[in-house]
């Protein structure tokens, strides 16, 4: 694994973030206070079970939440600039050039019915004053660079003509047409098989590496973040319920749902053995009531964890974790 060590100064701050979706059924609380903080090359994992949050923090940062979400609360520091108080069209100045996001699924990136040629000179041109030619040659070399063969041939294709790796490989080289500082990546290798996805993470490396860039890494998958992050945040019920280095965490779990989380990873169970699960389900969070937001599948909780919601304490250097019974039981 390749850690920045060194990584430089901070990038991207949040503090006390909140997002909220308006909803018959009441107000869901997506994203209830969290803080982050972002090194300048610096990729961090941001792991939690579907409906944690995680996504729609993603979505927060760039400003691209659909109606009816809403940011209420907080601040998203950028390179010394706060983006929630600048406003959309400096927000969409900075979208696609500074800061870029990779989708899960890349017919949301990409128009089915463009060549790709077309698409990538269009978003070059967007940002970049330079004239058709000069933009063909950098889509042709961002193809190149992702590890797309003859991407001469290539950038004349249409979308459907790709498979899905190669077409997540092309929502890549958009992203990093202009060099951005930050990348968040939503879950982009979800759907591909694991050799696909391998090379996908390998290139992700390599681009780091080269570019410096920073990587927000939103994932359910904690193989994928042991393999690819410096640290790692995991979310719980839109909540960051433990935060630090990837070897800390995954090697000495603090907080219980890390823990369950790890424990039902299959590589961690003898062979032929039953994989751990995590008993229950994660709380509506139009609701979620007083104390910890997992207290009702953690086999820790105690009448503290029912009445008192626990607020992230250090646990020694940047290591953080929201719980009143920490302590690693592995």
């Amino acid at each position: 694994m390749f850690h920045t060590n060194g990584a430089g100064g901070e990038l991207l701050r949040i503090e006390g973030l909140h997002t909220e979706f308006a909803t018959r059924a009441g107000t869901v609380r997506a994203v209830d206070g969290i803080d982050l903080r972002l090194r300048r090359g610096e990729i961090l994992g941001l792991v939690g079970e579907s409906g944690s949050g995680k996504s729609v923090t993603g979505f927060s940062i760039i400003g691209l939440l659909d109606e009816p979400g809403r940011v209420t609360a907080g601040r998203i520091v950028f390179d010394g600039q706060d983006l929630l108080a600048a406003g959309e069209p400096a927000l969409a100045r900075l979208r696609g050039s500074r800061i870029a996001m990779i989708f899960q699924d890349p017919m949301m990136t990409l128009n089915p019915l463009l060549r790709i040629d077309t698409q990538m000179i269009e978003a070059i041109r967007a940002h970049s004053k330079v004239g058709r030619d000069a933009a063909w040659r950098r889509a042709r070399d961002a193809l190149g660079l992702v590890g797309i063969p003859s991407p001469e041939e290539r950038l004349r294709a249409y979308p459907h003509q790709f498979s899905g790796g190669m077409r997540q490989r092309v929502v890549i080289a958009i992203a990093m047409l202009h060099a951005p500082d930050l990348i968040i990546a939503d879950e982009p290798t979800t759907a591909l098989d694991v050799t696909i996805q391998a090379q996908i993470l390998h290139e992700m490396q390599r681009l780091r590496r080269e570019r410096e860039m920073a990587l927000i890494w939103i994932t359910h998958d904690l193989s994928v973040v042991a393999g690819l992050a410096d640290r790692v945040a995991v979310m719980y019920a839109g909540r960051i319920v433990e935060q630090g280095s990837v070897d800390e965490v995954l090697d000495t779990p603090e907080h219980p749902y890390t823990e369950g989380l790890i424990g039902s990873i299959p590589s961690h169970d003898a062979a032929g053995g039953a994989l751990a699960q995590i008993p229950g389900m994660m709380p509506s969070l139009i609701d979620v009531g007083p104390g910890c937001r997992f207290r009702e599948r953690c086999p820790r909780a105690t009448h503290r964890c029912r009445d008192d919601d626990p607020a992230p304490r250090s646990t020694g250097g940047e290591r953080l974790v929201s719980c009143h019974h920490p302590g690693s039981g592995r």
